[in-house]
């Protein structure tokens, strides 16, 4: 879904959509609308993609709603779900 480089094996969009697909006891691909339909999931990745500074790092959250909850994706790599 993204092509930027993480350090983590998944990027924060595809976090956002394992946590609502496991909140749901659903598949991935099976949620609806999907997750572009809400939020730009590259938006998303670029926010949090690591800085060209050595030791910097991003700094923040980003709330949004998608499915009924509020999305929360922290710049630690968390995602909540309210």
């Amino acid at each position: 879904m993204s092509g930027s480089s993480h350090s983590s094996p998944r990027s924060p969009s595809l976090r956002v959509v394992d946590a609502v697909a496991n909140a749901e006891g659903v598949d991935p691909t099976e949620l609806e609308p999907p997750l572009y339909d809400a939020v730009d999931p590259n938006a998303i990745d670029g926010l949090f993609d690591a800085t060209a500074t050595p030791n910097a790092s991003r700094n923040g959250r980003l709330t949004f709603r998608y499915r009924g909850y509020d999305v929360t994706v922290r710049s630690d790599g968390s995602v909540c779900l309210e």
